[in-house]
């Protein structure tokens, strides 16, 4: 077994900004393999463990929705961690969806999951955007 040295900040943001761009505005859950582990641990509460369901929740949302899209606003990386504050919208007309996921890297792949999401309200008291 080959061990590559563990990715830099730079590179784990970007293999985040290439999963959102390829597999999720793209629909290339094709190419899954290239971004994602095969046992991906997932601690969102209505999807299981693993790649496959990644794929089928992928190839879903854009059967449903062939528009929908993440707009990246904010990424950061720590350690392993790399955080990424998007705008998921389903299509025109749609207000979106503020989206806030972690994602754990090791070796080159993603290999855990957490999302926080929540609808962009019509109306913000502060009158700041939530995204």
């Amino acid at each position: 077994m080959i061990t590559r040295p563990p990715l830099g900040r730079t590179e784990m943001t970007a293999l985040v900004v290439d999963y959102l761009e390829l597999l999720w505005n793209r629909g290339r859950a094709d190419l899954a393999y290239r971004f994602v582990a095969d046992d991906l641990i997932e601690h969102g509460p209505s999807l299981p463990d693993g790649r496959r369901a990644l794929i089928e929740l992928i190839r879903g949302v854009r059967q449903r929705f062939p528009h929908a899209r993440f707009e990246l606003r904010r990424i950061a990386a720590t350690g392993d961690l790399v955080f990424a504050h998007s705008l998921f919208t389903t299509g025109p007309g749609d207000r979106g969806t503020v989206v806030m996921d972690v994602f754990r890297i090791q070796g080159d792949l993603i290999v855990e999951h957490w999302q926080v999401r929540e609808r962009v309200p019509a109306v913000v008291v502060g009158g700041h955007p939530v995204v």
